[in-house]
């Protein structure tokens, strides 16, 4: 049995956390975790929905000890919690906010709640122990579980805290603008602080003010790990950002000219981070270097016919990718876009992520996806796209877009909007576009006033 520390390369008075201003140091930390490890039923599964940062890493830490399971849900949908706990047997959810309808049992956490009893040993968990069942956000279709040990997750968080060299930071801080239930957020966010001797920001700014705030309001070294929407966002605030030793983004695709623009505005350099809730991070870039990727130490690619797949010391078997990308060698490649959203038009073929990367390329896009319709009736289906583009008409962008595009992919129609209902990991789930489709078949392509942000 090999076993892997909770923590590394903290020591007693280290700080953990910042929690609305306070530094959370080592000893409170472990103090938390057993004091809320000791409240937990004797359950097999927690749902582990605390908003807080912290406290989903007390909880997260908690479980581990009992030798219980985290699940991560896809959605916080009281209809998903309810069918994942039909499915995971002796389920509970822990939260610090949310009440959960049905007969869930819930614990409510917020904290410390008086006196911590202070101790300076670190436990140690069984590698092989299985830690999280984290779910795919279903923005490609049904969610799925994809089961992770300790092992895979420390070795995955270390491999990331090696590329980019995060031991050289040690006094720094982890801000996120991302979700820590999913695969992205808890292994940046969550994972990466604790396993590389770094802090963690509890909160959540989402709104560029409260990012720059956040940034003056924490010591440096600071690291904000976000995703190009968020970056966007800040951006065309135009608002001062304290600077940070590096930004890093995942996702989408970023564009060249935005992180060129994110490095200016924070004086920092912008990566991005390569990988999937099935293999967790494998590789990375600077975007302003150019188009190609770097696979992470002891990962692998190899092209097998027309599928690629990645080996990793870390995983327990060879991983089939849903990405298209073309092979430098097995350490470098370039990202060509998903396998399941290639179309072909006139004989032509494209990924629909190419053509959302060159929309979003366009000056005055703020924000842009396209959509393929299945054919229904053996009726001829048409390219459709929605843009948020408020300085932009139809025509200048259509205009652009035939520089950038075979003519056989200009979108018919392309409608302007309001925004795009994009979830918390900035992705836009299948069934948000429902509302945006039915606008384009009975819509003008002139369109510009229409909000679509349903739920």
């Amino acid at each position: 049995m090999s076993l892997l520390p909770l923590l590394k390369r903290h020591g007693p008075s280290s700080i953990i956390a910042w929690q609305s201003g306070i530094a959370i140091r080592q000893a409170e930390f472990l103090a938390d975790v057993i004091a809320l490890a000791n409240r937990l039923p004797d359950m097999r599964h927690m749902i582990n929905l605390c908003d807080d940062r912290y406290h989903f890493l007390v909880g997260l830490a908690a479980a581990l000890l009992r030798k219980q399971v985290n699940l991560l849900p896809p959605s916080r949908a009281d209809q998903v919690l309810l069918q994942i706990s039909m499915d995971y047997a002796n389920t509970y959810c822990l939260t610090d906010q949310h009440n959960i309808s049905g007969d869930i049992p819930v614990i409510h956490y917020s904290g410390n709640s008086g006196n911590r009893l202070l101790t300076d040993a670190i436990p140690s968990i069984d590698s092989n122990q299985l830690a999280v069942i984290a779910f795919t956000s279903g923005s490609t279709g049904q969610p799925s579980p994809h089961l992770k040990t300790w092992g895979a997750l420390v070795q995955g968080a270390t491999l990331t805290a090696r590329r980019f060299k995060l031991e050289q930071l040690q006094d720094g801080v982890i801000i996120g603008t991302v979700p820590h239930q999913h695969m992205y957020g808890l292994e940046s966010t969550i994972l990466l602080p604790a396993q590389s001797g770094m802090a963690m920001y509890s909160g959540r700014p989402f709104f560029p003010a409260d990012v720059a705030m956040v940034l003056a309001s924490l010591p440096a070294p600071r690291v904000l790990v976000t995703t190009p929407v968020h970056l966007r966002a800040c951006v065309n605030a135009e608002i001062p950002l304290p600077g940070a030793a590096m930004i890093i983004s995942a996702t989408a695709p970023l564009t060249s000219a935005l992180a060129e623009q994110a490095e200016q505005l924070m004086d920092a350099p912008v990566y991005e981070i390569y990988g999937s809730t099935e293999t967790g991070a494998i590789a990375s870039r600077r975007t302003i270097a150019g188009d190609t990727w770097q696979a992470y130490d002891t990962v692998s690619f190899i092209q097998n016919n027309s599928a690629c797949q990645v080996s990793a010391n870390h995983f327990s078997e060879i991983m089939t990718l849903n990405d298209t990308i073309h092979l430098q060698n097995k350490h470098e490649f370039i990202l060509c876009g998903r396998s399941n959203d290639l179309i072909n038009i006139a004989g032509k073929r494209v990924s629909l992520g190419d053509l959302n990367h060159k929309l979003n390329e366009i000056p005055g896009v703020i924000d842009g996806v396209f959509y393929m319709p299945e054919e229904t009736d053996g009726r001829v289906t048409r390219l459709m796209a929605f843009v948020v583009a408020p300085e932009k008409s139809v025509e200048e962008i259509i205009t652009q877009l035939k520089l950038l595009i075979d003519s056989a992919f200009i979108p018919r129609p392309l409608i302007r909007v309001e925004s795009l209902n994009r979830n918390e990991s900035g992705k836009i789930p299948k069934e948000q576009l429902n509302p945006l489709i039915r606008l384009a078949t009975r819509a003008e392509p002139t369109l510009t006033k229409s909000r679509i942000n349903e739920p």
